[in-house]
C-alpha cells in the first residue's frame, strides 16, 4: 500500500517579504519527488517547514491524510538531510550507525574508503565524506518518507553514482524529496517534478516547462 505525504495553503513570510505563498505539494511512497529552484526562492524553508522546524501564519501537512504539523517528532513517518552538518562532531561512526540502528558493513561494502573506520569521528572526515554518511544514512533510515536538501553537496562523481543508486534501492518502500543544485541529477531520478517559482510550486509536465518558469535556459 502507497502512503502519501501532503502539503498545502503553505504560506511564509520574513518581515515584509513573501517567501512562500499557498504552495500544494505531493509525495509518495515507491516514486522520487523533485523540487528545483533559484537560490532563496525558499526551497529549504519548505522543507523545513514541513519537518516543524519552522512555523508559518497558515499550514497544513499530512501524512495518509492526517495531520502531523510537527513532523520531526515522528522519525518512523519522516527524516530530513538539512544542508548543514546534523550529526555531531565528536560522535564516531560507530556510534552513528549504532544510533540509527544500522549495519556498517554494508555501508563500506559499498563505499570501501571506510573499511575499517568504525572508531573514526565525524570531525576527522573530510567534508564530502562527512556529507556522504549523513546522506547515506537518511537514505537508509528506518522512515516511510526522507527529505534531502543538497544531498549531491561536496561528493564526487563516483560518490553521486552510489549515492543516486542506492536511493533507487530504497524507492520501492520510500518517497523521496529531493532538490539539489546538480539539477541534471535530480532530473535522472524524479518520477514528479516541482519548480519553486514567484512564491508558488508548479507541477512539471513537460521538460520544457523548466525555462517557462525560468529555472533554466535554453543553453543550459
Amino acid at each position: 500500500m502507497a502512503h502519501q505525504l501532503e502539503v498545502d495553503s503553505i504560506s511564509l513570510q520574513f518581515g515584509n517579504r513573501e517567501i512562500l505563498s499557498d504552495v500544494y505539494l505531493k509525495c509518495e511512497t515507491g516514486k522520487i519527488t523533485g523540487l528545483l529552484g533559484r537560490n532563496g526562492t525558499g526551497k529549504s524553508s519548505l522543507m523545513n517547514l514541513i519537518f516543524g522546524n519552522l512555523v508559518p501564519g497558515n499550514k497544513s501537512v499530512r501524512f495518509d491524510g492526517q495531520s502531523i504539523p510537527k513532523a520531526y517528532q515522528h522519525h518512523e513517518l519522516l527524516s530530513y538531510l538539512p544542508q548543514y552538518n546534523f550529526i555531531p562532531a565528536h560522535l564516531t561512526l560507530k556510534r552513528v550507525f549504532s544510533d540509527f540502528s544500522l549495519d556498517y558493513a554494508p555501508f563500506e561494502k559499498v563505499f570501501p574508503e571506510f573499511i575499517l573506520q568504525q572508531g573514526s569521528k565525524m570531525k576527522q572526515l573530510s567534508g564530502g565524506q562527512r556529507r556522504l554518511v549523513e546522506t547515506y544514512i537518511l537514505i537508509k533510515a528506518k522512515s516511510e518518507f526522507v527529505m534531502l536538501d543538497e544531498p549531491f553537496s561536496h561528493l564526487s562523481p563516483l560518490m553521486i553514482g552510489s549515492i543516486k543508486k542506492l536511493i533507487r534501492q530504497e524507492q520501492p518502500k520510500k518517497g523521496f524529496l529531493i532538490t539539489d543544485h546538480m539539477y541534471h541529477d535530480v532530473l535522472e531520478l524524479a518520477d514528479d517534478l516541482y519548480v519553486l517559482s514567484d512564491e508558488k510550486v508548479h507541477l512539471i509536465k513537460d521538460i520544457n516547462d523548466l525555462e517557462r518558469f525560468g529555472y533554466v535556459r535554453s543553453r543550459d
